[in-house]
């Protein structure tokens, strides 16, 4: 009898853990749909950048050139210095500190886009508080939008740049992001791979 209890125990215990690892997998598999369903080719591209030092500037622009979506660059009230070592100070003191620049400029018609790419370069490990400025604004609701994250950096710290992008934006789609050390890259297999652009392009 006490065998015959122990069992029954177990089977409660086992058969809610195997439910939830169910849903999971379902979620999953829901994500990956999301990456690749079809774009609409009449689909209103939006490229938002940071760029310090012109790198990520000119990833930005062989994307719009590919896409003929519109650029925006988001710069700060305050511009960050122009040499490296202050420049990454002041980098350093907003990420440790939580600090949301106040931004130069807004898009007016964000409501009309359907797909924004946000790129920047990687500091201090992560997207640039400019960044986080952007994509948190009240002003903009990213909803159901698809989001495509792209970096540029000089030795690490792609994937997690790229996964912060995604984690501000947690109620929209996304596509797998893009991330170079050198500003010269081909964007276009990228673009190809994700759907963005023909592939007879």
């Amino acid at each position: 009898m006490k065998n015959l209890l122990l069992t029954l125990f177990l089977m409660l215990i086992i058969f809610p853990m195997s439910a939830c690892t169910g849903d999971d997998d379902n979620l999953q598999t829901e994500e990956e749909q999301t990456e690749t369903d079809p774009i609409d080719p009449n689909s209103k591209i939006l490229i938002a950048y940071f760029s310090w030092g012109g790198t990520t500037q000119q990833i930005a622009e062989n994307i719009s050139t590919l896409t003929g979506g519109t650029l925006f660059r988001i710069e700060t009230v305050n511009p960050y210095p122009t040499e490296y070592t202050p420049c990454t100070v002041v980098a350093k003191e907003e990420r440790d500190n939580g600090i949301h620049p106040e931004l130069k400029s807004v898009v007016e018609n964000m409501a009309e886009y359907d797909i924004i790419f946000v790129g920047c370069p990687v500091w201090w490990h992560t997207a640039p508080m400019a960044i986080w400025s952007f994509l948190e604004s009240e002003g903009y609701d990213f909803s159901g939008k698809t989001i495509i994250p792209f970096c540029t950096y000089q030795a690490t710290y792609r994937d997690e740049t790229l996964a912060k992008i995604v984690e501000l934006t947690p109620n929209s789609k996304h596509r797998k992001g893009f991330g170079t050390t050198d500003r010269n890259s081909d964007v276009a297999p990228w673009l190809k791979e994700i759907g963005i652009i023909n592939s007879q392009k």
